[in-house]
């Protein structure tokens, strides 16, 4: 197989991403900060609600560490510092749980997504399908420790035809915003994302397909938690687990609705 490796730099008004979160409590205008990680396909809609509730509550500000749930994952477990933490899959969720970096009782499923196979808009490559993607010349693909990479995966083993996938030309994404770049600008012919991803580029992009029915075991599950922040101060505690219920509110609920999620909770 060849695989070329990429990464799609990316950024949206108003989230910042980096390699982990930066420290202290207070900005100088006397905002307490609240650190919280979050998973690459939230960016847009976690954007719009980081202004509703900041204006709202004009002492906090909400700074975003957007990326894959995997890369959080171990920037949290090497220290970087994060109150929040919301996954793409409970996979890494559960598993900072079992090591003892997450608030066990604050864990909430909040969101479903769907995995969709999408091409460039107006593109003329003769695939159908999830059955039919090696009719195309290439395939943008999340590495596998990326959740939609790991969902692709699934679906492949599942559908019998993992071999058959590999062997193509793979262009391996960072995370899903990589992998959805690189079809939006034709680097790629098509590519597995989010459908909230494609919805977020429908002048861009098209999906061509919804992963068959039965072909995915893991429900595509977005949990959020508190996780254990020993560099916070308590205005910074309280300040995230606000935040948090906040995102279970119905203000916070309609903005992820607006962006084809499926509220859980």
């Amino acid at each position: 197989m060849n695989k070329r490796i990429f990464t799609a730099l990316f950024a949206a008004a108003g989230i910042l991403t980096a390699a982990g979160c930066s420290g202290g409590s207070d900005t100088a205008a006397g905002q307490t900060e609240v650190n919280v990680f979050i998973a690459a396909s939230l960016s847009n809609a976690m954007n719009e609600i980081a202004e509703k509730y900041e204006a709202e509550n004009s002492g906090v500000k909400i700074i975003y560490n957007a990326d894959s749930s995997g890369t959080l994952q171990t920037q949290i477990e090497e220290g970087a510092e994060c109150d929040i933490f919301f996954s793409a899959a409970e996979k890494q969720m559960n598993e900072l749980n079992n090591e003892g970096f997450i608030k066990s009782d604050t864990i909430t499923p909040l969101l479903q997504n769907k995995v969709v196979l999408i091409k460039a808009a107006g593109s003329s490559v003769p695939v159908t399908g999830f059955d039919s993607i090696t009719e195309a010349s290439n395939l943008a693909l999340a590495g596998e420790d990326v959740p939609v990479g790991s969902y692709a995966r699934e679906i492949f083993e599942n559908m019998g035809i993992t071999g058959d996938i590999m062997a193509m030309d793979i262009n391996e994404g960072a995370n899903v915003t990589a992998v959805l770049t690189a079809v939006a600008e034709g680097a790629n012919e098509v590519g597995i994302v989010y459908s909230t991803d494609a919805a977020s580029m429908k002048d861009k992009v098209e999906i061509i397909a919804e992963a068959p029915e039965g072909t995915l075991d893991t429900p595509v599950i977005y949990p959020a938690a508190l996780t254990e922040n020993p560099k916070a101060g308590s205005d910074e505690t309280e300040a995230a687990a606000a935040f948090l219920e906040y995102l279970k509110s119905d203000s916070a609920k309609a903005v992820f609705a607006e962006y084809g999620f499926d509220v859980q909770s």
